[in-house]
C-alpha cells in the first residue's frame, strides 16, 4: 500500500467511435469535475488498454475501478458492479499460452486482456472492480444509445460511492498498519 493511505484509479475504457462502447469514457468525462476523495485519480484510457496495464505496473494504485460497456445478457442500460479475483490462477498465462496467443493489439484490449497482461508482467493491484453497463448499440457512431445514455448518471453516482468507500477502506487499513508498526517498535499511543 502506498504511504498516503492508498490510491484508487478510476479508468474509463471504450471506443468513442463505436456507440455504447464509449460508456466508460463518458462516465469518467463527467467525473472530472466531481469532488473526489484524496488519493482518487480519474483517467480516460479509451482504447489504450496496454497503457493502463503499464501504468499499473508501478504499484502506485491499490484499487482499480474500470468503467466499461460490458456484455452481461441483460437489458441494455443495465448496470452492474463486479469484483475481479486476481488471485485466481486463470489470470496467469503459462509460457505455452503466451506462445499460442496472438500478439496483443494495443488499441483493442478489453479489460480482461489488460488484467491478464498486468499479471503476466508481474504486476498486481490489490482490488479490481468493474462498473459495467450492458450496451445496446456497438455500431460505428459517435453517440450513446438512449438506454445507455440514461444509465450514465446512475453510473457516475455508483463510481463516486465506490471511490468514497474504497478511499475510506484504504485509509482505515493504513491507520491500522501504522498502529501495528508502532506497536512492533514498542511505541504506544501514550508515549
Amino acid at each position: 500500500m502506498s504511504g498516503d493511505g492508498g490510491r484508487v484509479l478510476i479508468a474509463g475504457i471504450g471506443n468513442i467511435f463505436l456507440g455504447d462502447d464509449a460508456f466508460g469514457v463518458e462516465v469518467v468525462r463527467r467525473l472530472r469535475d466531481a469532488a473526489l476523495p484524496a488519493g482518487v485519480e480519474v483517467s480516460d484510457y479509451g482504447i489504450r488498454g496496454m497503457h493502463l496495464a503499464y501504468d499499473l505496473l508501478d504499484g502506485r494504485h491499490d484499487v482499480l475501478v474500470m468503467v466499461d460497456a460490458l456484455p452481461m445478457d441483460e437489458p441494455p442500460g443495465t448496470l452492474a458492479v463486479l469484483q475481479v479475483d486476481l488471485d485466481d490462477p486463470g489470470w496467469t498465462l503459462r509460457p505455452a499460452d503466451v506462445l499460442a496467443a496472438p500478439a496483443a493489439d494495443g488499441h483493442g484490449m478489453d479489460p480482461e486482456s489488460v488484467l491478464r497482461l498486468l499479471c503476466s508482467l508481474g504486476g498486481s493491484v490489490g482490488r479490481v472492480l468493474v462498473v459495467g453497463c450492458q450496451p445496446a448499440v456497438l455500431d460505428e457512431r459517435m453517440e450513446l444509445s438512449a438506454l445507455v445514455s440514461g444509465a450514465v448518471d446512475e453510473a457516475v453516482r455508483t463510481v463516486l460511492r465506490i471511490a468514497r468507500e474504497e478511499s475510506a477502506r484504504l485509509a482505515t487499513a493504513g491507520q491500522r498498519q501504522e498502529i501495528r508498526s508502532a506497536a512492533e517498535k514498542g511505541v504506544t499511543a501514550d508515549a
